[in-house]
C-alpha cells in the first residue's frame, strides 16, 4: 500500500479526480487479455507531460514502482503491475491527435490515442496510417508503440516501428527527451527511437510520437485461395511474395481452425481442405489490382490450389474475411485455455514450421490450431488444453516451450507482435545468449537505474 503521504502528494499536483486508490479501479486496472491479475496501489491519470515529469521524477526518489498503460489489450502481461505500484494511464487526458501534417505526411499523437480514430482521421484527408492490430478499435498509440503491434497490413506495410519517426518521452528522473526528427533522413546520435519501441515501458514513458503517414490507396480488392494442405498453402505464401507480387495481406487457416469457426458459425466453410488462404491487394488502378490477383492465382494454382475466389463486392469481401477474423474466438471448441503465441520465422520456412507443430501436437496428444499472418512469417500458435486439468495445463506449457524451440531453431523470434511481458520473460533465456541478455540489462541500468519503471518485465530481472 502507498503512504498516504504519497497519494496526497498526487492529488495535490493533478486534483482528486485524477487520482484513484478504491477497490474499484485497482481491479479494474489489474488484468489485460492473459487474464492473469496483479492489482496496483494507485492508478493515475496525467493530463499533460509535465505532470508525467513531476510524477516519475517523485517516484524515482522516493522508490515507487510506475507501470505506464494503454488500453490493457495486450497478451503478454506487458503492462500488467505485477509488483503493484502506481499504473498510470493516458486515456482520459493524453489522448489528442495534436497535428496532421499534410505536407509532410505526418501525424503528431498523444499516447492514449485509439488506433482506430487515427487510421479515421489520417483517412478524411487521404492519407492512410497502415499498422492495424486486432486491437485496433481500442489499443491505443502509446502501447502499440511500447509492443511494436503489426496486423494484417504489415505483409506490405510493416508494422509499428516502420511508422515511428520521433518520441517524446520522460526518463525514470523526470527528464524529458525527444528522439527522433520529423525529417525523412536523420542519421545523427544514436536511434533512441528505436530502443524505446518495443521496450514495453521498461525504460520511459511515451509522451508523444510522430507518425509516418501514407497517401491512401484508392482501392482494394480480397481473394481467396482453398488448399489440400496447409504444407502447399505454405509454399504458396513465400512464393508469392517472391513473385514480384506484395499484397497488402496474406493470412491463413489451418485445418483445425477452420473446422472451429465452421463448428462455431455454420459458414459454408470447406471443412475438407488443409488450408485457407485469404489475400488483399491494393492500388489506384483497377487493372493493377486485376494483375496482381492475377499473378497470385497463378502462383497459387501452382502450389496445390484447388479453388481461388475474388470478391466482386465489399459484402462478398467481408465473407471472404468472416472466418480469419472470426478465428480466434472460435478456437474455445478445442479447449477452455488457449495458450496462444505469436511466433515469427522466415516465410521460406513456414512449410517446415507448421511440420514441426504437426509433430509436437501429436506428442503430446492435444490440438494445435494455427492461423495468422503469413505473409510475413507470424504463425498465432495455439495449444489447446483442459484449462481446469493441472496436468494438461502442464503439459500445455511443455508444449510451448517445444513450438518456441522449434521456431528459433528455424530462425525465427519468440513474438512477431505481442511482445514478450510476463509471459514470455521465462523463455528468453533460449532466443539470447547471456552476453545479448546482459546487454538489455545494461540498457535498462543505464535508462532507469532504480528499476522502478515496470518491472519484472522482459527477463531483464
Amino acid at each position: 500500500m502507498l503512504d498516504h503521504s504519497h497519494i496526497y502528494f498526487f492529488e495535490k499536483l493533478l486534483d482528486k479526480e485524477n487520482v484513484y486508490n478504491d477497490k474499484a479501479h485497482m481491479i479494474a486496472y489489474s488484468y489485460d487479455a492473459t487474464r492473469a491479475h496483479f492489482e496496483p496501489d494507485a492508478v493515475l491519470f496525467p493530463r499533460t507531460e509535465d505532470d508525467v515529469s513531476t510524477i516519475l521524477k517523485y517516484c524515482n526518489e522516493h522508490g515507487i514502482i510506475l507501470v505506464p498503460r494503454g488500453a490493457g489489450s495486450g497478451f503478454t502481461g506487458g503492462a500488467l503491475p505485477s509488483k503493484g505500484g502506481i499504473v498510470l494511464a493516458f486515456e482520459k487526458h493524453m489522448n489528442k491527435i495534436l497535428e496532421i501534417d499534410m505536407e509532410n505526411m505526418v501525424a503528431i499523437v498523444q499516447p492514449g490515442v485509439i488506433n482506430m480514430d487515427l487510421q479515421k482521421a489520417v483517412e478524411e484527408v487521404g492519407l492512410f496510417y497502415p499498422p492495424d492490430p486486432a486491437s485496433q478499435n481500442y489499443s491505443t498509440i502509446g502501447g502499440n508503440v511500447n509492443e511494436n503491434a503489426g496486423g494484417m497490413r504489415a505483409a506490405k506495410y510493416g508494422i509499428t516501428k516502420d511508422y515511428v519517426m520521433a518520441i517524446r518521452a520522460v526518463l525514470p528522473n523526470g527528464d524529458i527527451i525527444k528522439a527522433g526528427k520529423r525529417t525523412i533522413k536523420d542519421v545523427a546520435g544514436y536511434n533512441i527511437a528505436g530502443i524505446l519501441i518495443a521496450s514495453e515501458g521498461t525504460l520511459a514513458v511515451t509522451t508523444e510520437v510522430t507518425m509516418k503517414l501514407l497517401s491512401k490507396p484508392k482501392m482494394t480488392k480480397t481473394a481467396m485461395g482453398i488448399f489440400d494442405t496447409v504444407n502447399s498453402a505454405m509454399e504458396a505464401v513465400y512464393k508469392t511474395m517472391a513473385s514480384g507480387v506484395t499484397p497488402v495481406a496474406m493470412e491463413f487457416l489451418d485445418n483445425k481452425t477452420i473446422r472451429a469457426v465452421e463448428q462455431t458459425y455454420n459458414k459454408g466453410l470447406p471443412i475438407e481442405a488443409g488450408a485457407i488462404l485469404v489475400t488483399d491487394v491494393d492500388g489506384n488502378l483497377e487493372s493493377d489490382l486485376d494483375f496482381q490477383l492475377a499473378q497470385i492465382e497463378k502462383v497459387f494454382r501452382e502450389n496445390g490450389c484447388d479453388e481461388f475466389v475474388i470478391a466482386q463486392s465489399e459484402d462478398e469481401a467481408a465473407d471472404l474475411w468472416f472466418a480469419r477474423r472470426r478465428a480466434s474466438q472460435a478456437l474455445s471448441v478445442y479447449g477452455s485455455k488457449k495458450i496462444n503465441e505469436d511466433v515469427t520465422v522466415p516465410r521460406a520456412v513456414l512449410p517446415q514450421l507448421l511440420k514441426e507443430f504437426d509433430k509436437i501436437a501429436e506428442k503430446y496428444n492435444i490440438n494445435i490450431p494455427c492461423f495468422g499472418h503469413t505473409g510475413d512469417g507470424n504463425v498465432h500458435t495455439n495449444v489447446m488444453v483442459d484449462g481446469k486439468d493441472p496436468e494438461q495445463v502442464k503439459i500445455g506449457y511443455e508444449a510451448i516451450k517445444e513450438v518456441f524451440q522449434a521456431t528459433i531453431d528455424l530462425g525465427g523470434t519468440l513474438s512477431g507482435e505481442h511482445g514478450i511481458g510476463l509471459a514470455k520473460a521465462p523463455y528468453m533465456s533460449m532466443a539470447f545468449t547471456d552476453e545479448e541478455m546482459n546487454l538489455f540489462k545494461t540498457i535498462k541500468k543505464a535508462f532507469d537505474p532504480n528499476n522502478i519503471l515496470n518491472p519484472n518485465k522482459m527477463g531483464l530481472d
